[in-house]
């Protein structure tokens, strides 16, 4: 990927008198989705960077709250290690006696063994902790190593709208089994300049996937997370990621905000907890905005 000269290419600010939203393009507005008259089979999409620190888990929680809130059922998969998913829907991971690390190393567990409903109406979840981190190197040996998530969510399909699968910040095992079974993939970016290079190593490996294990495997857009309008930085990020990305930047924009790290403390989405805030307000924007992809 060519990343240009970003620092000699400065972005103007969108402002509404110009018709243009934050990512400097025509201002679309997404309606309030139609309700469910019925549920499944499952959109299944990871929500992935190799990169840590991106608003990877936010994401994950609060989109699958927005989608809930608009009828649709979700089902979160914590695919990482540190529990931070579990931990964020309020889960006291760290006691469980089972775990996503059982449903994918033991033949005897299925999903319904593990799944918690979550205090979020209409979103369950398979709970992870550390044990997890085990999984990597126990799956090396296991023969079709990376469709083992694939055949655990298989009976559970037809339960839900959306399946998101919360990542760990690697490109290992388990981020290629998220991918093997997904339809598409949410990538989260911090609006830093680094992150842009980042994006090249990830597409490399969805593609990589995408031509060896999974060939439905699609985009489903890249969310800017951390942005900051005032910044001039910020908007010089922005310009690039829609020039290099094109329609694949989502025009729903998660600004910095001080609210985020309140909610991971309260293990809840910030749409209930603070469900008037800008940051709620951004991801129910993403939510109607992933939900008019359907069609």
């Amino acid at each position: 990927m060519d990343l240009g000269e970003l620092e000699h290419h400065h972005a103007p600010k969108p402002t509404a008198e110009d018709g243009l939203d934050v990512t400097g393009r025509p201002a679309v507005e997404f309606p309030e989705p139609t309700p469910k008259t019925s549920h499944g089979p499952a959109r299944v999409i990871a929500v992935c960077n190799q990169k840590g620190g991106v608003g990877k888990t936010t994401t994950t929680i609060n989109l699958g709250a927005s989608l809930a809130s608009y009828g649709r059922r979700v089902l979160l998969v914590d695919l990482d290690p540190q529990g931070a998913l579990s931990a964020g829907l309020g889960v006291a991971h760290h006691e469980l006696e089972l775990t996503v690390h059982n449903l994918l190393m033991e033949s005897r567990i299925s999903a319904d063994d593990v799944l918690l409903r979550t205090r979020v109406d209409g979103v369950d979840l398979l709970p992870s902790n550390i044990d997890l981190s085990a999984a990597e190197i126990q799956l090396v040996n296991e023969v079709g190593r990376e469709q083992t998530l694939g055949r655990a969510l298989y009976p559970v399909l037809d339960r839900y709208d959306y399946i998101l699968i919360d990542c760990q910040p690697s490109l290992g095992l388990l981020t290629v089994n998220a991918l093997a079974c997904a339809d598409q993939v949410l990538i989260p970016m911090e609006c830093e300049y680094f992150a842009l290079r980042g994006l090249a190593l990830l597409t490399d490996t969805v593609d990589k996937v995408k031509d060896r294990l999974n060939p439905r495997l699609g985009m489903a857009g890249i969310v800017v997370t951390m942005f900051d309008s005032r910044t001039l930085h910020s908007r010089d990020v922005m310009a690039r990621v829609v020039e290099v990305f094109g329609d694949a930047v989502y025009r729903s924009v998660i600004s910095r905000t001080v609210r985020f790290p309140e909610t991971s403390v309260a293990g809840e989405p910030i749409t209930s907890w603070a469900p008037k805030s800008a940051g709620a307000n951004a991801y129910r924007a993403l939510a109607r905005e992933v939900i008019a992809q359907e069609k």
